[in-house]
C-alpha cells in the first residue's frame, strides 16, 4: 500500500504528456463551457429558436459524440497511433468556435455544434488510450483521476467566466464568444507542441479489424464486466439537469441556479484526483464500490432531506461520487483491455454508458413527471445499489493488461 506521507511525490512523477493533456481537456473545456453555458438562451432569445429547437440540437450532438468515438478508437488501434486522431479532434473542435458569434442562423450553430461533437466523439477513445500510453501502469490511477481533475476544472471555470464577461460586456453574447476562441487554440497548439506519444512497443500484435466479432471477445471478460457494471452504473447517475430541477424545486432562485453546476464540479474536480492517485495503492473496485455508496446517498438526500441545504448536501455527495467513479471506471477499462485494443475498448465503453445516460435521463424524466422528485431519486438509489452488487465480483479480477505479442 503506498505511504500516505508520500503521496505527493506522484504529482512529479507523472509524466510531462499526462500533464499536457490535462491542460488541453481543461482549456477546451473552458472554451466550449463558456459558450454552452450562454448557448440555450441566446438561440431562443437572440435568434428565436424554441426549446424544441435547442433539445432537438443536444440530443444530435451528444448521439454523434457518443457514436464517433467506436469507430475513432477503433481506427487508433489499426493505425497503431492515438495523437494525430486526438489533435484532429481537438482541431475540429477549435475551428467551429468562431462560427458562434458570426452566425447568422439557427442553421449555422447547429452545423458549429455537430462538428464540435464530431470531435469530442473523433478525441474522446484515442486521447483515453494515449493516457494509459503514457503513464507507468502504476501511476495509471493517478493519471487518470489527474486528468478528469484539470478537465472538471474547466467545467466550472467556464461558465464562471461566462457569467463574468456577459457582466463585463453587458450582456454581449457575441463577445463572449470571440473570448472562448482564444483557449480553444491553445489547446490545440498545447497538444500538437508539448504531448509526445511514445513509440509502439515492439512485438505488439498489429490489429487489422479491431470492430471484428473476434477481436471484441478477445478483450476478455473482464473487461466486459467493467462494461457492464458502467452501464448499470450510468443508468443510476442521470442527467444533472434533474439537480438543477431539484435545487430550484427546493426554493433556489433562477438566478443561482447555476451555482448548482459549479457547486457539483467543484466537489469532482477536487476529488477526482486524489482517488485515483490512492487507487494506484491499492484494490481500485474497493474505492469504486465506495463511490457507489457515495452515489445512494446522494440520492437518498436529494430525495428526503428537506430545504435547500439538504438539496445542496446532496449536489455536493453527487460530485464526490463523480470523483469517486469516473477516474477509477477509465483506469479499470485501461487495466482490463489488451493494449493493441485500448481505442476500441474505450470507444465501446464511451458508446454504452452515453446510450445508458441516454436511457437513464428518458426514465428519470418520465419517473419525474408522474411521481414527482422523490421517486426519481429513490430509483435511482436503487439502481446504485444494483450496480454496486454487480462490482463485487470484480474485485481481485482487474490486474493491468500485459501486451499481447504476434504470433
Amino acid at each position: 500500500m503506498a505511504d500516505p506521507v508520500k503521496q505527493p511525490r506522484v504529482w512529479r512523477r507523472l509524466p510531462a504528456g499526462i500533464w499536457a493533456l490535462g491542460l488541453v481537456s481543461l482549456l477546451m473545456d473552458v472554451s466550449s463551457e463558456m459558450i454552452h453555458a450562454l448557448l440555450p438562451v441566446y438561440l431562443v432569445v437572440g435568434l428565436g429558436a424554441t426549446a424544441l429547437t435547442v433539445g432537438v440540437i443536444e440530443g444530435i450532438a451528444e448521439a454523434t459524440a457518443a457514436i464517433t468515438k467506436v469507430f475513432s478508437g477503433a481506427f487508433s488501434d489499426r493505425i497503431g497511433r492515438r495523437q494525430e486522431l486526438a489533435a484532429l479532434g481537438y482541431g475540429l473542435a477549435a475551428v467551429t468556435k468562431p462560427v458562434f458569434p458570426l452566425a447568422p442562423s439557427v442553421g449555422w450553430l447547429v452545423a458549429a455544434r455537430f462538428v464540435d461533437r464530431v470531435g469530442k466523439g473523433i478525441r474522446g477513445a484515442p486521447r483515453d488510450a494515449l493516457v494509459a500510453d503514457l503513464a507507468p501502469p502504476e501511476l495509471r490511477g493517478a493519471a487518470y483521476g489527474l486528468r478528469q481533475s484539470l478537465d472538471t476544472a474547466g467545467a466550472f471555470i467556464g461558465p464562471l467566466l461566462a457569467i463574468g464577461l456577459m457582466w463585463l460586456f453587458a450582456n454581449d453574447f457575441t463577445r463572449v464568444f470571440w473570448v472562448a476562441v482564444v483557449p480553444a487554440f491553445a489547446a490545440v497548439a498545447l497538444l500538437l507542441l508539448v504531448v509526445r506519444e511514445p513509440a509502439r512497443p515492439e512485438g505488439l500484435r498489429k490489429v487489422r479489424n479491431p470492430l471484428a466479432r473476434a477481436e471484441l471477445a478477445s478483450l476478455g471478460r473482464t473487461y466486459w464486466w467493467v462494461v457492464a457494471v458502467a452501464a448499470v452504473f450510468t443508468l443510476a447517475r442521470f442527467s444533472e439537469a434533474f439537480l438543477i430541477l431539484r435545487a430550484q424545486s427546493g426554493g433556489l432562485s433562477l438566478m443561482f441556479v447555476p451555482l448548482v453546476l459549479v457547486v457539483l464540479n467543484v466537489a469532482y474536480a477536487l476529488s477526482a484526483y486524489p482517488v485515483g492517485a490512492l487507487s494506484d495503492g491499492r484494490d481500485r473496485v474497493t474505492l469504486l464500490i465506495l463511490g457507489l455508496q457515495l452515489l445512494v446517498a446522494a440520492d437518498l438526500v436529494l430525495a428526503l432531506a428537506p430545504g435547500l441545504a439538504g438539496v445542496m448536501g446532496g449536489v455536493v455527495l453527487w460530485g464526490l461520487h463523480m470523483g469517486f467513479t469516473q477516474g477509477l471506471l477509465s483506469a479499470l477499462v485501461a487495466d482490463s483491455a489488451p493494449a493493441e485494443l485500448r481505442g476500441t475498448a474505450f470507444g465501446m465503453f464511451n458508446l454504452v454508458t452515453g446510450m445508458a445516460l441516454l436511457a437513464a435521463s428518458v426514465i428519470a424524466g418520465g419517473l419525474w413527471d408522474a411521481f414527482g422528485a422523490e421517486w426519481t431519486f429513490l430509483a435511482g438509489a436503487g439502481l446504485a445499489l444494483l450496480a454496486l452488487v454487480a462490482s463485487l465480483r470484480l474485485r481481485g479480477r482487474v490486474v493491468p493488461a500485459a501486451p499481447s505479442r504476434e504470433g
